[in-house]
């Protein structure tokens, strides 16, 4: 069996569109089950879920506390079966999406991660910026060259991500979850909610595959498409690269004050970039030279939280050590 898992928290119109397109999906000869985790949503989340009970296996829960980890560690609770497939609740899969990842897992029985294939899905036309940089980390979304077959550890963060993934579920059973300190948490927040996961998995040796023909379609709102929007992605897109490289799943980097040292050469240089570029009318190279400094900046950010964060762990560890009976 395969049990799919997302969480949606103030989404209720989407959800009912995603909702509707999982109705048409083609289920796996081994059945599924399908769990929803409301993270807390004030909306109309509820009724919408409430609305879909007899017409998908569907299993509700609530999670009370604002994180999408969080909300992904009380789904877990709820996997039946030997894979368990993520997504989010602005994907729409195409009919065929889990017996192709049922395909995938029960012929390649030595792979423990399955990345599928994720297509934007406009809301809009595309602005001329989205001509001008990499996209996959702006709408995660995946690269359209990639073939199927098996991952080398330098794609495992491209080619596998949120809106289409899969997880044997052995690898859960043995108490690994989700970080709740890194993905989506309110406004702002570092990204890398599920990419911290797959880091983890690489690092004990587990090894991915990639499914070409498992295909979700990534909405992209018309809000996106704006570059103030874009803009601020790249901060939390830098914060959360931060925050992976401080738990040791990058190699670690020589800090000054709390923040990487390079960063004090980097940001400077991508400004001055930045103004070369607006004083020639290049708008291509002034977005990508802004986009950028603002990972670079996210960076910056996340190394003072963590930084702050390091010290008051150290405080409360030595006053757990004054208030010990045996010191």
């Amino acid at each position: 069996m395969i049990t799919v898992l997302l969480a949606t928290r103030n989404r209720a119109r989407i959800l009912k569109d995603v909702l509707t397109c999982f109705c048409d999906l083609l289920p796996p000869e081994s059945g599924w089950k399908f769990v929803v985790v409301n993270n807390g949503s004030t909306d109309e989340t509820s009724q919408v879920l409430a609305s879909f009970v007899d017409r998908l296996p569907l299993h509700t829960a609530f999670e009370p506390r604002v994180g999408k980890n969080y909300a992904l560690n009380a789904g877990l609770d709820l996997v039946e079966g030997d894979l368990a497939v993520f997504t989010d609740d602005d994907v729409f899969p195409h009919a065929d999406w889990l017996v192709q990842l049922r395909r995938a897992a029960e012929m390649n029985p030595s792979y423990s991660i399955f990345g599928g294939q994720i297509l934007p899905r406009w809301q809009a036309p595309p602005a001329p910026w989205t001509r001008w940089i990499d996209l996959g980390p702006i709408f995660t979304i995946t690269d359209p060259l990639l073939g199927e077959g098996p991952l080398s550890p330098d794609l495992y963060l491209t080619a596998v991500q949120g809106p289409n993934m899969a997880v044997r579920t052995s690898i859960f059973r043995s108490g690994l979850r989700f970080d709740p300190y890194i993905g989506p948490s309110g406004p702002n927040y570092p990204m890398g909610s599920e990419s911290e996961l797959i880091l983890r998995l690489r690092r004990q040796g587990d090894k991915a595959w990639y499914v070409q023909g498992a295909i979700v379609e990534h909405l992209v709102r018309q809000d996106q498409l704006d570059k103030s929007w874009a803009f601020k992605r790249a901060i939390r897109f830098g914060r959360g690269l931060h925050r992976l490289c401080h738990k040791g799943l990058f190699p670690d980097v020589k800090l000054w004050g709390g923040v990487p040292r390079h960063l004090l050469r980097d940001i400077p240089k991508e400004a001055l970039l930045m103004a070369g570029a607006w004083v020639l009318c290049r708008p291509d190279i002034v977005f990508r030279a802004r986009w950028r400094l603002n990972v670079l900046w996210g960076k910056a950010i996340e190394a003072r939280i963590v930084a702050r964060e390091q010290r008051n762990h150290a405080k409360s560890a030595a006053s757990d050590e004054r208030l010990s009976p045996e010191s």
